[in-house]
């Protein structure tokens, strides 16, 4: 079984087409929504995708095909500690729990990697920018 976590951009025209679907069914993948965005110009998801590796890699080839931007999505978080301010901003827009206050550290802020499913969006919630995507 392989795996891949990655991050598509569909433009306007794209936006009421199938492609999730037809990634489950022609290309026989799990998919994991990670997160999505959609506006009225543009829609990004972070995607997990599993299956046969050969099946992985022909569902991404098909993406492109379609002129979906296909991007490796970030495999890590990066918290500089000397800029962070404890100010819990992030724990905020966190859906997982990833990062908190925790009274064991005098309410310092805590992340647990484990429960970090790399939504980035505590990213821009950090307002002194301690937050950073690692690949």
């Amino acid at each position: 079984m392989a795996e891949q976590r990655v991050v598509l951009t569909f433009q306007r025209w794209q936006l009421d087409q199938p492609i999730v679907y037809r990634l489950v069914k022609d290309f026989d993948l799990v998919t994991n929504i990670l997160q999505a965005k959609v506006t009225a110009e543009e829609g990004r998801m972070s995607l997990g995708l599993s299956g046969l590796e050969q099946n992985v890699e022909a569902g991404i080839k098909w993406l492109r095909e379609q002129k979906v931007t296909v991007e490796p999505l970030a495999t890590g978080l990066s918290v500089n500690r000397d800029s962070c301010v404890d100010c819990g901003a992030c724990t905020a827009v966190c859906p997982t729990g990833a990062l908190v206050c925790d009274d064991a550290t005098e309410w310092g802020l805590d992340y647990v990697e484990d429960k970090c499913i790399l939504c980035l969006a505590c990213v821009p919630a950090c307002p002194v920018r301690a937050i950073e995507e690692t690949s």
